[in-house]
């Protein structure tokens, strides 16, 4: 069966230039333009060749021989056609694609190239991976970059962390300030049922309820360990923004440590700029991970009020039975311990033997979003109330 060329233009743009070889229906010479403009609607002095040649820079780079390959584009116009070509997702996806198959991330040191980057997490890691190679003239340009990201990321999910922390800890319980602010209407609601008259349709309550209002200070404690080996360096950055969040709520005593082979306390820093906690991660190196455990151990004050947040891949260059042990350990003592196997969007690389292991210490074990997260730590100050 053929294929409307419509059809034809979308698969020969996915499979790219080795598709022509193979069938001579893929050659783009000989697609009409309104085929084209059905297929994939193209800005003004674009055409498909233009599309072609850009896509080819990010997905054909292995299959280039020779000197046959196109020269690569000027990366500053490159960036700035595909921004026009496709939506925000897509551009942040050919983005991160052009990051890991064709050294992109160098150009990150060219003056010019930053306005035309699509801001997100990864291009965030990206930059502090590199920043003690970015010259003094980029610098600014790529702290108001990742201003931009944090400022976003932050506005949503503070007001997520607060209605998640807030509502968990201070409605667990009943306060003798009477005010419709305070009001439970849920319990008053099901606790006087019993009292509800059929000829006037209404309730008459025998007792009302209402929630506390009192401010609580460092309720619960929260410890965050966060790997900063390189494949951990888009969790590392959330985890770090979390962590700031979390240091502005009252309620929580919070404390942030980063390692690789060494083990670095960022609580101090907690209480200032988001941007400059972020520049003060050293992206990459080794992993120990007992090595880090063992140093949060030593922050548990009140193990049935402490939250234990490891986020790693699990990839332990240090010694799993340590880690298993110090785990296990924590857990006995009634730490409520989580492992984030990461702390993003998309599907996790991780150990997945030693995963395994640490699920069958009763340690929730798995891959979370910073909204995920969330929920999370919800659910537990919810029970601990019970």
């Amino acid at each position: 069966m053929e294929l409307p060329n419509d059809a034809l233009v979308r698969w020969r743009l996915i499979l790219g230039r080795r598709a022509e070889s193979a069938n001579a229906a893929f050659r783009l010479d000989g697609i009409d333009e309104e085929s084209a403009s059905l297929a994939l609607p193209l800005p003004e002095g674009m055409n498909l060749t233009h599309v072609d040649q850009m896509l080819s820079f990010v997905y054909d780079r292995g299959a280039r021989v020779g000197g046959t390959g196109d020269t690569a584009p000027y990366i500053p116009e490159w960036l700035a056609q595909m921004r026009a070509l496709f939506n925000q997702s897509t551009l942040a996806m050919v983005q991160r694609d052009a990051f890991e198959r064709t050294g992109l991330a160098e150009l990150l040191l060219q003056p010019e190239v930053l306005p035309h980057l699509q801001p997100d997490v990864r291009l965030v890691a990206t930059i502090l991976s590199l920043k003690d190679q970015i010259p003094d003239t980029v610098k600014q340009t790529a702290r108001e970059l990742i201003r931009n990201v944090v400022e976003q990321l932050r506005r949503k999910l503070e007001v997520q962390a607060r209605q998640a922390v807030f509502g968990a800890l201070q409605r667990n319980r009943y306060s003798p300030i009477r005010s419709a602010r305070n009001l439970d209407w849920r319990r008053t609601l099901k606790s006087n049922l019993k009292h509800y008259l059929p000829e006037r349709k209404t309730i008459i309550p025998e007792r009302l309820y209402f929630w506390a209002n009192e401010q609580r200070f460092h309720d619960w404690q929260i410890i965050i360990l966060v790997d900063q080996s390189g494949s951990m360096a888009n969790s590392a950055v959330y985890a770090c923004l979390m962590a700031s969040i979390f240091a502005s709520l009252s309620v929580l005593e919070t404390h942030l440590v980063v390692f690789d082979t060494s083990v670095v306390d960022l609580t101090p820093y907690l209480n200032n700029d988001p941007v400059e906690l972020l520049f003060t991660l050293q992206l990459g190196g080794g992993t120990d991970i007992a090595q880090a455990v063992a140093y949060g151990a030593r922050l548990v004050k009140r193990p049935e009020k402490c939250i234990f947040v490891l986020i790693t891949d699990l990839y332990e260059g240090g010694s799993q039975q340590a880690l298993l042990e110090q785990l296990r350990a924590l857990r006995e003592s009634k730490v409520q311990v989580l492992c984030l196997l990461a702390l993003e969007d998309g599907k996790p690389e991780y150990n997945k033997p030693l995963a395994r292991q640490v699920a069958a210490l009763d340690i929730p074990t798995f891959a979370a979003t910073p909204d995920k997260l969330l929920e999370v730590m919800e659910q537990i100050l919810k029970g601990a109330r019970r």
